[in-house]
């Protein structure tokens, strides 16, 4: 069961990720750099977040990477530029991804956004990316 459950992860993973020649999961850090404390912790998480939970049926790719990175946000954890990589790869735009971190000004406030907005910035400007829209106020 356990491999199988370890495949479907892998699966899932390839398809929200780009793999290149150092890894086969790309971008996505999944445990590997800490084989040497946490040798188990690469299956769990393959297992678990991508073969138990992203593979799960009801939302599409897209809604399930803006799902993860609203959390991330709310959590303000580091990996939110690894999942903007993601909903890039998944189609997602930069205007949707901007959009969505500033709707979610009134639930995790203004210092959260600020920061993920500069990781967003950041990831937009390594994949040569830019938002095509200007969405302002009047």
């Amino acid at each position: 069961m356990s491999t199988d459950r370890y495949q479907k992860g892998m699966d899932k993973l390839k398809e929200l990720t780009i793999p290149d020649e150092n890894s086969p999961t790309g971008h996505m850090e999944v445990g590997e750099s800490f084989k040497d404390i946490a040798p188990d912790l690469t299956r769990l998480v393959v297992e678990f977040a991508f073969g138990d939970v992203y593979a799960r049926p009801g939302l599409d790719n897209k809604q399930k990477v803006l799902t993860t990175i609203s959390a991330l946000v709310a959590q303000g954890t580091p990996q939110i530029g690894m999942h903007v990589v993601t909903g890039l790869n998944v189609g997602l735009t930069p205007d949707e991804i901007a959009g969505c971190l500033v709707h979610l000004i009134p639930y995790v406030g203004f210092p959260r956004v600020l920061t993920a907005m500069k990781v967003a910035q950041e990831v937009f400007a390594e994949q040569g990316v830019a938002i095509t829209s200007q969405n302002e106020s009047t």
